[in-house]
């Protein structure tokens, strides 16, 4: 009953607690004859929520292979830690007229319904109404309605990531997580990492953390690991991968509601 309820946690963080902000006169739903069906197929990345920037840690990345499925990757968090951790799950799709349905089973007695209508739609990104319904053994849990923007993503970073690098933030606001030391981190194909630090001048798997998983959708990066029995995540997007050197960004938001972009810079060891 407790991961359900983590469950209902996290949908209410998909959409945030923001009140929903109605459509302007600008917003006009797109004409069905606009071949949505086609247009829809690709991968897209939640940029912005009620018309502002969306933090990373809220991100999800949706990935329509046909006009009839997709998958969906998000790892959302609460107080305490949710266990929602979304690697392409599946999503079964109907698209009528301007609206995309998702249908999504992530637990055995939940079902969640994501109802985008569609109010524009380009080959860079799409606005739409997005109304998310969670039930539980078929009763109402959660229901929410937002404003919500994906831009296409044509990078996938999955593979690129793999193997050993060794780097460290790049501002002053960087990773909650991190020491301001370079370290190292070995990204596995099976989804899991281990994480180095130095011993004098050996580098050596810490061995603090267990769990440790990761997975990359595009060029969304989430992170998971227990230290010390707490759960922590982190979520970053991957900038470029480029000549052996990897950046990444994440927009994060201050206790005091103010948001900053952290950097981090890493590169592959040989």
């Amino acid at each position: 009953m407790k991961k359900l309820l983590n469950f209902m946690l996290a949908a209410a963080l998909i959409c945030g607690a923001s009140v929903f902000t109605s459509c302007t006169k600008d917003d006009n739903p797109v004409n069905p004859a606009d071949n949505l069906s086609e247009k829809i197929i690709g991968k897209w990345m939640t940029t912005d929520k009620n018309r502002q920037p969306m933090l990373t840690n809220e991100k999800r990345v949706v990935t329509f292979v046909s006009a009839t499925k997709a998958y969906m990757s998000a790892s959302f968090t609460h107080i305490p830690v949710s266990t929602q951790w979304l690697d392409q799950i599946e999503a079964d799709v109907v698209i009528s007229d301007n609206k995309v349905t998702l249908t999504m089973h992530p637990e055995e007695r939940v079902t969640v319904v994501d109802e985008y209508t569609v109010l524009a739609i380009d080959a860079t990104g799409f606005t739409a109404n997005l109304k998310v319904t969670t039930t539980l053994n078929g009763e109402l849990s959660y229901e929410h309605e937002s404003i919500i923007r994906l831009t296409k993503v044509n990078r996938d970073y999955s593979e690129a990531i793999l193997g050993t690098w060794e780097g460290h933030v790049t501002n002053s606001e960087g990773s909650e997580f991190d020491d301001g030391e370079t370290h190292r981190w070995e990204y596995k194909a099976d989804g899991t990492y281990v994480y180095y630090v130095k011993d004098g001048d050996d580098w050596v798997p810490y061995k603090g953390n267990t769990l440790n998983e990761y997975f990359v959708d595009g060029v969304l990066l989430c992170t998971r690991w227990i230290d010390n029995d707490v759960e922590n995540r982190e979520w970053w997007e991957i900038a470029s991968i480029k000549d052996g050197v990897m950046k990444w960004k994440a927009l994060r938001q201050k206790e005091d509601g103010s948001t900053y972009t952290a950097t981090f810079e890493m590169r592959k060891v040989e």
